[in-house]
């Protein structure tokens, strides 16, 4: 054997435990009986600008996908591929959001719940057993386990936190048709220094969150007070 092939074989088994490693909690769901096991994420809680999205997927078996992790450790090229064939091999996925007037009224983590209860609603095929990311759903009247990095232990919350990155990276793609000027397209809505600078340039516009302290200090910065900026965001 080659050192290439020796290498090659040792990167295989790696992520071959790896992903069995991460299905822990899935076989030990299924073999109490449960056949359907639900995986729930949400992602968009830091950026600016954007809803924040989540995506529920349901498997009857181990998805067993190489690469499979926290959406936050995928390759973009990669995260699309594996999103494609999550949703072929799992048997119901569904995606839920909430928007920046509801992130505003709510505050991001009651809103980042909201859109996990609507992603659930959503399902063609209800989980039997449901896994999050460290969050109960009260909504969900079935068994869940709420575990912390749950994305990054868990390959069905991981497969949903990959749903639901995809989904919304193509909504700020979008929304960069409309709004060319702070280049969600790039950033995502992130607070990277050229989001900030088009913030100190533009000022923000009706996407942006008007609760984050970085959207406020542009707005001030543009002469709103307070109560005009909130009156002009619906905060």
């Amino acid at each position: 054997m080659t050192s290439k092939q020796r290498k090659a074989k040792n990167a295989y088994e790696r992520e071959r435990r790896r992903l069995h490693r991460i299905h822990f909690f899935e076989t030990a769901a299924r073999a109490q009986g449960f056949l359907f096991v639900g995986g729930i994420d949400e992602v968009g809680r830091g950026p600016l600008a954007g809803p924040v999205v989540a995506a529920c997927v349901v498997a009857s078996e181990p998805l067993m996908l190489r690469g499979l992790n926290d959406s936050k450790q995928v390759k973009p090229e990669l995260r699309a591929e594996l999103a494609a064939t999550i949703k072929e091999r799992c048997s119901a996925w569904s995606i839920g959001s909430a928007s920046v007037a509801e992130i505003d009224r709510l505050n991001i983590y009651w809103a980042s719940v909201l859109a996990m209860e609507r992603a659930l609603a959503a399902l063609a095929v209800l989980p039997e057993y449901l896994i999050t990311d460290a969050v109960r759903i009260k909504s969900f009247t079935g068994p869940q386990e709420p575990l912390i990095k749950g994305d990054a232990r868990s390959a069905i919350v991981a497969a949903a936190s990959i749903v639901a990155k995809v989904h919304r990276d193509g909504l700020l793609r979008e929304l960069h048709e409309i709004e060319p000027r702070y280049g969600f397209a790039d950033h995502k809505g992130y607070s990277t220094p050229e989001h900030l600078r088009a913030l100190k340039e533009h000022g923000p516009c009706v996407h942006h969150r008007s609760g984050w302290w970085r959207v406020r200090e542009a707005q001030l910065a543009f002469g709103f007070t307070i109560t005009e900026a909130e009156a002009a965001f619906g905060a």
